[in-house]
């Protein structure tokens, strides 16, 4: 009975990554850096932009659970978290309402109030795409600079093989296949940043979605003395005009 072989040691192999890389010298290195930073910073993204999307998911709920509630948008304000999305929108609709009695030359107030949140909202939407861009550009140029890297490798290695003068399977299938291991780089840096991009952007645009209703619930509520607000508000304390615009007994609207 033949005895099997005994497996080579680990590291023994002659063909692998770090194969590779030395073969294809500094280019292949270079290439192999930019995928690592592009890999780390695409996994960095991904998880600080989680958080700070579940924050404002949680304050949403804290809204929809105990926000209208409170007697006027002032004191609703002190149980939103300081510098959230939703506590900005509320603050820069008070600011807003504010100022529209300062104005020398007379702007209609609907106007001045719905242009204000308008752009508070967009700041908003501006700040959760922060940092997006990076992640489409990830996706879409990872496989090529991987591709580049391969292309490189295989130059180098039929170079090597003409050189030698051996063209047989056995000399060239080594060589080739690790340059092709730059190009499954590639693909293994692009497709992780496609995901969590398009992930992502669609949680942004449930996110952005409920902020837009919040900031129109705000804007008739301000706009109708706190006769207007959200539909399914039970009734409240009494209303009071010390502190922004007063809560009126829930109506649907």
């Amino acid at each position: 009975m033949q005895n099997p072989v005994p497996a080579a040691p680990a590291g023994d192999n002659p063909y692998g990554l770090f194969q590779a890389l030395h073969e294809g010298g500094v280019i292949s290195w270079s290439v192999f850096v930019i995928l690592v930073i592009m890999s780390i910073g695409t996994f960095y993204i991904m998880f600080t932009k989680l958080l700070q999307q579940q924050k404002i998911m949680n304050q949403g709920n804290k809204v929809r659970a105990s926000f209208w509630n409170s007697p006027n948008l002032k004191d609703a304000a002190i149980k939103l978290e300081a510098r959230s999305a939703y506590r900005s929108i509320v603050d820069d609709a008070l600011v807003a309402q504010e100022q529209h009695g300062k104005l020398t030359d007379p702007v209609d107030q609907h106007e001045w109030m719905a242009n204000s949140l308008a752009r508070s909202q967009g700041g908003i939407a501006a700040r959760l795409g922060e940092g997006l861009a990076f992640l489409a550009t990830v996706g879409s140029t990872a496989p090529f600079i991987g591709l580049f890297g391969t292309v490189i490798g295989i130059y180098r290695a039929l170079i090597k093989i003409g050189a030698s003068g051996d063209a047989s399977i056995t000399t060239v299938a080594g060589p080739v296949g690790e340059a092709l291991i730059m190009t499954a780089l590639g693909l293994v840096v692009a497709v992780p940043a496609v995901l969590a991009y398009n992930w992502l952007i669609r949680r942004n645009k449930s996110i952005i979605e409920d902020l837009a209703a919040f900031t129109n619930d705000v804007h008739g509520y301000i706009m109708s003395s706190g006769a207007v607000k959200p539909r399914g508000i039970g009734p409240v304390t009494a209303p009071t005009k010390s502190a922004g615009a007063p809560l009126a007994p829930s109506i649907t609207r």
